[in-house]
């Protein structure tokens, strides 16, 4: 049966560190109230921006323009969040997290004062705001069905998605 802490074990943690991708899901309480009245699950890839571990019930990122806002204008309303972080690795495991967020302006972020040496270089954008995750309980499970993958880089420029939009 699967257990659910309450805070960041140190084991998760090693996990989010080495991870170069995670996923985070949210949506409003209220799930009427989406964009066009469908009230659907925002879930967006995150990549080039890190997860950064502040605390054992603490995560955040620096959000960059290029995408909707979808989470940042859930976490207004009070929706929940899910991270989801797994390794692509020999040694598979997932990683949950669930909790609330907020969107904060970088300077008043915990983020700010390592903004420098945190940042992502390659993306030619400034960051939008920092989401900050408070963690309310946590999940491992053993990622059995996730395939292997070898992580060759981050996308240039030109390679992120302008053609499809």
């Amino acid at each position: 049966m699967a257990e659910f802490p309450t805070q960041i074990t140190d084991e998760q943690a090693d996990l989010i560190r080495a991870s170069h991708v995670f996923f985070i899901a949210s949506t409003s309480p209220d799930l009427s109230a989406g964009p066009s009245g469908e009230g659907a699950v925002n879930l967006s890839p995150k990549g080039a921006a890190d997860l950064h571990v502040l605390d054992p019930n603490c995560v955040a990122y620096f959000d960059y323009r290029g995408s909707g806002n979808e989470t940042a204008r859930h976490a207004a309303a009070g929706g929940p969040v899910t991270v989801m972080v797994t390794s692509f690795d020999e040694d598979a495991a997932i990683v949950r997290l669930y909790g609330h967020a907020r969107a904060l302006p970088l300077d008043e972020s915990r983020l700010a004062d390592q903004a420098a040496e945190l940042r992502a270089v390659d993306i030619p954008t400034a960051e939008r705001q920092v989401i900050e995750i408070t963690v309310e309980r946590t999940q491992t499970s053993c990622g059995y069905g996730v395939p292997l993958y070898e992580y060759r880089g981050e996308r240039a420029r030109d390679q992120r998605g302008r053609r499809y939009k």
